[in-house]
Parts: C-alpha cells; structure tokens; sequence
C-alpha cells in the first residue's frame, strides 16, 4: 500500500494543522492579485508600479531559501509556522490602516510585498520540514496529498475569490480579511499539539551550502531537482508567449482564453486526488512517469492546435486539462518522495536549496521567453517553452524511478549520525514512523 487511508479523519493534529495550511495557501493567492490591485486601482500607478510590487513579492524566494532552510533546520519548526502568518496578517493589515489614516504609498505596498514574501519563503520550507514530524512516514503520501489538494484549489480559485472581494470591498479592505486569514491560519497551525522531535545539534559546522551539497549527493534529488529547474525555467517561456499566440495572433477572446487555462487548475485538482490510487494500481515509478509524460509531452500540442475562436479555445482547454492532471499527480509524488530521500537532519537545509534551483529560474525564464517571442515570435516561443517541459522529464525516465515501486524503497540507508539521531527521536515520539 502507498498509504493509510482516511488520515484526516483520523488524525487530529493533522487535520488542524491541514485546516491551518488551506486558509494560509487561500491568502497567498488573494494577497498575489489584491496587493497589486491596490497599487493600480488605489494609487492609479502603472506598469512599473504593479510590476515594482510584483517583483518584490517575489525576491524573497531568490534571496532567502539557503538561509530560511540553514536557519530552521534545529528550530521547531510550529511555532516558527505560526509566526511568520502572523508576521503576514500584522504586515497586510497595514494596508488598509495606512488607506484610513492616509498614508497609503507605493513603498509602503513595496516593503508590506517584500515581508509578506519573505514570511510565505519561511513557512513554505519550514511546513515542508514540519510534516514528516507530524504524521508516519507511512502517512506522508496521504498528507501532501491532503496539502498538495488544498494548495491546488487555492490555485484555481483564489484568483477569483480575490478579484470578487476587491469588486465588492475594494482591493485594500480585502487585504483587511486577507490578514485575518492568516490569524486563522495561525490559530490552526498552533492547534497541532503533537511533540516535535527534540531539534538536533551537529557537532560539526554546516555551512550555509549544505543544503545544495545534500542534493548534489543524492541521485533522486538531483533527477527531481534537474526536473523542476528545467520545468519551472520552460513553463516560463511558455506562459510569457502563449497569451501573445493565442489572443493576439489567434485571436482568442480574452475570456475564452481565461477559460481555457482555467481547465489546467481543474485537472491538476483531479490529478491530485487520484494520485495515490493511481500509485497503489501501477506502482510509485510508473505513476510518476505516466503523470510526466501528461504534464510534460501534452503542451507539445499547443503550438500546432488548429481553429479558431470556441474551437481552438475548447482544444486548448483539453491540452491544459489533460497537462493539469498530469501536473497535480506529478507533484503529490514528488513532494512525498523529496521528504522520503531527505534525511531527517537536514530537510529544511535540502528543501532550502531545492527552492532556490527550481524557483530561481523563474526570472530567467520569463527574461529568455520574451527575448524569443520577440526575435522570433510568438509560435516559437510557445514551441521552445513546449519542448523544454518535454526536455525536463528526461532526468526523471531512468529505470531507476520507473521502478519503484513505494516510495520508501528510494530511503538512503543512515551514514550520518545527525540524520540517525533525528530519525531515533522521531521514533520515539511516532513508533509506526520507521517501516
């Protein structure tokens, strides 16, 4: 079996925890359109004032994983979990304050972007490191599941949830209602009460780079690693030439072509709940290379679609259904399996790096794709951006990971008395957590 069931049911710190995660995920995705449409809507700033607090939102996830993932690895890491939503909830609510009392300004949305994504850097890596402590290891693919399920519907509908509230209410008072979000978010993440194993402490000195050397090591996390960098990198090209291709020199509707994508949310939502069904029947290696080659192979077919209007835009649709199941599926056993191959003693340094190779192509990505769109058009750069995300599932086709069968037959047997140490105390406090 790849996991337990009903461990949602069962599980009360989980699922408090879980409720904690949902709410947080939903504010991130309000938080991504409201503060933006603030600065335009409020203070009337054009595209380089969206773009300024755009960018600064982002920078934190180029700046700061080595040192969140260096810095939280013996930390507990819950009570780090609730602070930084609570840091997210005091710097949001500032907006609207700062709308009432007139002192509303463009830095003021700079530096309340900028914190906000730096706390969402220091719960992301630290709520990646927190879960093997909270559930079995048995557990953990029903866990991201449960998580990676919620973060997808957040995906697909905090963008609209986002855009309603700032129709109704104005984009600042719903950042008011986004900060209590993450008060809710705070309050269920502290409802966890379940013992975090006792933190570890090296004898010798880990430098800020462990993080990267612990995946350079490890043959699994390079493989998934190369992936996801490649992945993120070409989904960039893609994404900046694709609304250019298919509005402009298609000459697909605005909305039509919202609907279309809209279809990639819903199938990564499907893929996500089938995921681990999918694993049991087939095995882990066959069901992550079926959900790659979806994910990966099918947006090939984006720059060859036929039609126009209503019919490119429901073949279109049908691509980015068929690539978001693919993706969600994907993305459950990624996540699980990055914290099965992991050692104890260094998830958040591990995760930490993962982050900073797979997020930080992110800008060269979008860089290269609008060079291409614009040397070479838009179609190229569609079908460049296309075959990279077919390119990325390269480093994961290897008999190796097609032959898994469970994702605990990948575990590194312990060498390194840190990660024996931790694993003893997780034992402890979690006796089914050793298989």
């Amino acid at each position: 079996m790849v996991t337990n069931p009903g461990l949602l049911a069962r599980n009360r710190d989980f699922r408090r925890f879980w409720a904690g995660h949902t709410v947080s995920v939903v504010g991130t995705q309000v938080t991504a359109v409201a503060l933006p449409l603030v600065a335009s809507l409020t203070l009337g700033a054009g595209a380089a004032g969206v773009a300024a607090v755009a960018t600064a939102g982002f920078l934190p996830n180029l700046l700061l994983p080595l040192l969140v993932g260096h810095w939280l690895e013996h930390r507990r890491r819950r009570r780090i979990l609730v602070v930084a939503d609570l840091v997210r909830a005091v710097a949001l609510a500032a907006v609207p304050v700062a709308l009432v009392v007139g002192a509303l300004s463009m830095p003021l949305l700079v530096a309340v972007a900028l914190t906000v994504g730096a706390a969402s850097v220091v719960f992301e890596i630290g709520s990646f490191a927190y879960v093997p402590s909270l559930v079995a290891e048995a557990d953990l693919p029903a866990a991201n599941q449960a998580t990676q399920g919620s973060t997808t519907a957040a995906q697909v509908g905090g963008p609209g949830l986002a855009g309603g509230l700032a129709q109704l209410l104005g984009p600042a008072p719903a950042l008011a209602l986004d900060a209590v979000s993450y008060l809710a978010s705070a309050a269920g993440v502290a409802g966890a009460r379940r013992p975090e194993p006792v933190p570890t402490r090296q004898d010798e000195k880990t430098g800020i780079l462990s993080g990267l050397r612990a995946i350079a090591v490890n043959p699994w996390l390079r493989a998934l690693t190369a992936h996801a960098a490649i992945y993120n990198g070409a989904a960039q090209i893609l994404v900046v030439n694709l609304v250019v291709y298919a509005v402009t020199d298609r000459r697909l509707g605005p909305g039509l072509f919202g609907l279309a994508l809209s279809a990639a949310g819903a199938g990564a939502f499907l893929g996500t709940l089938a995921s681990l069904r999918l694993a049991t029947r087939f095995g882990y290696g066959r069901t992550f290379a079926g959900a790659l080659t979806l994910s990966t192979g099918t947006p090939l077919l984006i720059a060859v679609l036929p039609g126009t209007g209503s019919a490119l835009a429901a073949t279109l649709a049908l691509v980015q259904l068929v690539s978001g199941f693919g993706l969600g599926t994907a993305n459950v056993l990624s996540v699980t399996l990055r914290q099965v191959v992991m050692p104890r003693g260094s998830l958040a340094r591990s995760n930490g790096g993962y982050r900073l190779l797979t997020f930080g192509v992110l800008p060269l990505g979008s860089a290269l794709g609008g060079v291409l769109g614009q040397t070479l058009g838009s179609r190229v750069g569609v079908a460049v951006g296309a075959a990279g995300l077919a390119l990325s599932a390269v480093p994961m086709c290897t008999r190796r990971i097609r032959s898994l069968r469970r994702p605990d037959e990948a575990k590194p047997p312990v060498t390194d008395p840190t990660a024996a140490s931790a694993d003893r105390d997780a034992a402890r406090l979690n006796p089914a957590a050793r298989r």
